[in-house]
């Protein structure tokens, strides 16, 4: 069964601020392998918009750097697995996530977030301060 995996993009390494991405890489992977990937702009897309941006690519897997709480909510509503707390280049951690090797940090939240209304976060500008470990 095909499965598409997402992964904040940015230079080809993980972006480390889901809520700021503006291209994902989407990998189509079967049977434990890669069998094709593309780069995909969110179109000024933000926080509360990227769960259902995800679900027109049919991603079903999420691998990134920090993410908020609102945010893994929102995709654990539409069914996306989400992997966070990752670093590294795109197509290695999702080698790793195939070979069951990927470390990542089910807790990882960008700090910045614990303060803010998630539904509002798209009106304001932000920035994580060193918080989302870039």
């Amino acid at each position: 069964m095909k499965t598409r995996v997402a992964v904040t993009y940015e230079n080809g390494q993980v972006f480390q601020h889901f809520g700021h991405t503006e291209q994902f890489q989407i990998f189509t992977v079967e049977d434990g392998k890669i069998l094709s990937d593309e780069i995909v702009s969110t179109n000024g897309s933000g926080h509360s918009l990227l769960a259902d941006f995800l679900v027109v690519q049919g991603a079903s897997v999420l691998i990134c750097g920090g993410i908020g709480g609102g945010a893994k909510m929102a995709l654990a509503q539409k069914n996306i697995s989400v992997f966070g707390g990752v670093t590294g280049e795109t197509r290695k951690v999702v080698e790793d996530y195939l070979a069951g090797t990927l470390l990542f940090n089910a807790n990882a939240e960008c700090a910045d977030h614990h303060h803010h209304d998630h539904e509002n976060c798209g009106e304001h500008d932000h920035h994580c301060g060193g918080h989302c470990g870039h």
